[in-house]
């Protein structure tokens, strides 16, 4: 089982990124897709959630209206589409599959929003 981001950058206050985060060794559309992130000294967050079908997700707060989150199952990838970023956004960014007890985590990838 592998599940390995992509996407991360430094990139000013009001731009834009997409990260990528893909799947291999299970069957990626059964699962639920989580994105977390997690800066220095302060605890893991959910960001944004997608159920397995893609019907369905869910964002923190602090994104909402800013970051979409999507799927193609067909390329067992998960997307999370940043924009309007702030530097509060500044984090390491997770991707996570989980199905009932299941749970897989990708290694991370770091976004920092600077000018």
């Amino acid at each position: 089982v592998q599940l390995v981001e992509s996407g991360g950058a430094l990139v000013q206050p009001g731009g834009s990124l997409r990260l990528s985060c893909a799947f291999s060794g299970f069957t990626f559309s059964s699962y639920a897709m989580n994105w977390y992130r997690q800066a220095p000294g302060k605890e893991r967050e959910l960001v944004a959630s997608i159920s397995s079908g893609g019907s369905s997700t869910n964002y923190a707060d602090s994104v909402k209206g800013r970051f979409t989150i999507s799927r193609d199952n067909a390329k067992n990838t998960v997307y999370l589409q940043m924009n309007s970023l702030k530097p509060e956004d500044t984090a390491v960014y997770s991707c996570n599959a989980r199905r009932s007890q299941t749970s897989y985590w990708g290694q991370g990838t770091q976004v920092t929003v600077s000018s």
